[in-house]
């Protein structure tokens, strides 16, 4: 009996607390139509100028990252050509790879679609065989790696499929979720 009583009073609780939080919202949202709904003239082409001059930017943005190599999955030929392109963008993800591997072939396919929705970042493979000073120098052991790195400082790593499920079958989407956890490429 005293625990119904008690569950009943929590309950109660419970609905006041979610009331109270679904009022202030509401106020929050009441205010800001209202706010919209004074807006002149004036304010609204002024926003809607601030709006075209971020679009204008966003494609001037995406127009540098394409001439500088984003926007494809890529091989680069050498170790010196790595931090070359490593220098020229901010986001860049470099699959360490052997061409007998074929779970390298697994996430070449992945990279190339990744590649191509993600110009933010670009997407470069190299083969581990033909770099022993970076892979001795980037710590990879395990093929296939991708090395994550952020304003020419490698910042994570993923090591085989380890954090893709453990499975040869794991999703595009999964592999982009972990890009993202990593702050290597725009996820939402």
């Amino acid at each position: 009996m005293a625990a119904d009583t008690s569950v009943e009073i929590l309950q109660k609780v419970l609905e006041n607390e979610i009331l109270q939080t679904t009022k202030v919202v509401e106020e929050h949202l009441d205010a800001e139509m209202q706010k919209l709904d004074q807006m002149d003239e004036d304010e609204l082409e002024r926003l809607k100028q601030r709006r075209l001059e971020a679009l204008k930017k966003a494609k001037q943005q995406k127009q540098e990252w394409l001439s500088k190599g984003h926007g494809e999955y890529r091989e680069i030929p050498s170790e010196r050509d790595f931090f070359q392109e490593v220098k020229e963008s901010k986001n860049v993800v470099c699959h360490f790879y052997r061409d007998t591997t074929f779970r390298c072939q697994i996430m070449d396919k992945h990279l190339t679609v990744l590649a191509k929705k993600h110009v933010e970042t670009k997407f470069l493979k190299l083969n581990a065989e033909k770099s022993p000073f970076l892979c001795e120098r980037l710590r990879i052991k395990v093929i296939p790696t991708l090395a994550l790195i952020k304003d020419g400082k490698s910042q994570d790593y993923v090591v085989g499929f380890t954090d893709l499920g453990n499975t040869d079958d794991f999703t595009t989407e999964t592999l982009e979720w972990r890009l993202g956890c990593a702050d290597i490429i725009n996820y939402r």
